[in-house]
């Protein structure tokens, strides 16, 4: 019996050791930096306990670069979600050959991780004033883009380059859900007289709502915590939170790091918000699928 308990105890030992390295890993680099900036949003300079940084968060300034992220998040997620979905749904279900989903899905598996100081210059150099795009559009076929009202580093131009790694982030995701659903649901509406619109409206796209809606508020959250691609897109002119919040931690004329700590805590919320509900959704999805 205790030989027994020995040998338990030893391999209770062993799966904790293999655990160790996550666990020092996100302690060090998720947990205490979280602490230290929930800490730093209610202390002032001197170290002493205060509000006035919370307070600071309702300022006009603050609350548009709050709204302006919340609508660049909004737009680059949905516009990611259904574009992802489609691109999904037509390498899962559309029966195209395999080779293309193989593709598609290693592609997407960069593309998602492709973002900041690259991706920036990806797109000046494509769609910048004298971008490739933009002058084989001018030149070609007539189309001034930029006499027209685009411009790229405004709020439709930073969706757009969001998008870039949204898509990519939806097709990963939302692949396996489109995997998940069963031929024998199918074969059982078309049996009882379903159509293919029918099927879809009644029982394919309620099963994936959770994982379709779960998806696009973790796109929600991917985007409104995102800096180095708008900071090297836009510089520190266009008044978003992630660089509010660079300009009061690092910059020289705004230095406020405690208020900057505050704005942080402002997005661990919004983004913990938006990650506690796609983790919920996703759990109800699974069990729809099972």
């Amino acid at each position: 019996m205790s030989a027994n308990r020995a040998i338990d105890l030893k391999k209770t030992a062993i799966d904790w050791l293999g655990i160790t390295p996550f666990l020092l890993f996100a302690v060090m680099f998720l947990i205490a930096p979280t602490l230290y900036l929930v800490t730093g949003a209610f202390l002032n300079p001197a170290g002493e306990f205060t509000f006035e940084n919370i307070g600071g968060l309702f300022t006009d300034k603050i609350l548009a670069s709050y709204w302006i992220s919340i609508k660049i998040s909004l737009a680059s997620s949905i516009g990611g979600a259904l574009i992802g979905f489609w691109l999904a749904w037509a390498v899962v279900l559309g029966g195209l050959p395999s080779w293309i989903r193989s593709s598609l899905l290693t592609f997407s598996g960069v593309a998602s991780n492709f973002a900041g100081v690259p991706l920036a210059f990806a797109f000046l150099a494509t769609l910048g004033r004298t971008g490739l795009v933009t002058m084989l559009l001018r030149d070609w076929f007539g189309i001034n883009l930029y006499a027209s009202g685009f411009n790229l580093l405004s709020f439709i131009g930073l969706t757009l380059t969001y998008m870039y790694f949204q898509i990519p982030l939806m097709v990963l995701i939302i692949t396996p859900a489109l995997d998940g659903l069963k031929k024998e649901w199918r074969e059982a509406a078309e049996i009882l007289g379903a159509t293919n619109t029918q099927y879809w409206t009644k029982v394919a796209l309620p099963i994936l709502f959770p994982s379709i809606l779960g998806t696009t508020l973790l796109l929600f959250a991917n985007a409104f915590g995102a800096i180095a691609t708008a900071y090297s897109l836009t510089g520190s002119t266009f008044n978003i939170v992630p660089i509010q919040l660079y300009a009061q931690i690092r910059g020289d004329v705004l230095h406020n790091p405690n208020l900057g700590y505050a704005l942080a805590l402002g997005m661990i919320v919004i983004t913990g918000i938006s990650n506690l509900i796609y983790i919920w959704l996703r759990m109800r999805a699974e069990r729809w699928q099972k």
